[in-house]
């Protein structure tokens, strides 16, 4: 048996009180493993994002619990879960999250320079990670000047660059054409997969659906199903 990296159980959230309560992940249980990628499909509005805010420690649960490789994130204390986090985690937002007064390499750089690394040794490793995703010749540009494939890659440099065991993407091909969906979702698999590290991934995008090692089914905020076919399994 593989190394369990996510254990989930029991989690719920909900928003507003009374008659206003909606409830976006309600009782959810499953694990994740090192060695895997893991998808989150669903219709929009299933809870697919909320769980992911869940599990990597960025929206804390009205009710359950998450283990990361053993510790039980939500028991710690905030600077704690925050270090943690920064540690350990890497999250690509749908969106990006680039700031668009640094440049490409400065916000690669941001993880290394939240740990209190210097400054222009942070961005000198940077340049190292968009050599890897096949930017580095646009290190000194800001998002602005990039395509929509490129400030992925930026992301995707950004969250791997500490070594995070678990990186978790939200819908990173939503944006996409197909080709550069498969050659970023391809990419990861390649050059950050390893039995040390696990990959959750939210996806409406059929066309990638050949990278997942296992896939789970939300709907209305409920865990349907899930492929239990994945590397855990010896």
């Amino acid at each position: 048996m593989a190394n369990v990296a996510i254990k989930a159980s029991g989690l719920s959230k909900w928003f507003g009180e009374g008659e206003a309560r909606t409830v976006a992940v309600k009782d959810v249980a499953f694990e994740a493993y090192f060695g895997e990628i893991l998808y989150i499909v669903g219709p929009s509005g299933s809870g697919k994002t909320t769980l992911l805010s869940l599990i990597s420690g960025i929206l804390r649960p009205n009710q359950g619990h998450v283990e990361i490789d053993g510790t039980d994130i939500w028991g710690l204390p905030n600077d704690a879960l925050a270090t943690f986090r920064l540690n350990r985690i890497g999250f690509v937002f749908q969106d990006y999250h680039l700031f668009p007064r640094l440049t490409t390499a400065e916000n690669v750089a941001i993880p290394l320079i939240l740990k209190r690394r210097n400054w222009d040794e942070s961005v000198a490793e940077a340049l190292k990670y968009l050599e890897i995703v096949g930017l580095k010749d646009r290190a000194n540009l800001p998002p602005v000047k990039l395509s929509g494939g490129e400030q992925q890659r930026v992301a995707i440099a950004r969250a791997i660059c500490s070594g995070p065991e678990i990186l978790i993407m939200d819908e990173p091909t939503a944006s996409l054409d197909g080709d550069t969906g498969r050659n970023i979702v391809s990419f990861v698999q390649k050059n950050v997969l390893n039995d040390k590290c696990c990959i959750v991934i939210v996806t409406h995008d059929d066309r990638i659906s050949e990278f997942a090692n296992r896939i789970m089914k939300m709907e209305d905020g409920v865990l349907k199903s899930i492929d239990n076919g994945g590397p855990h399994e010896e």
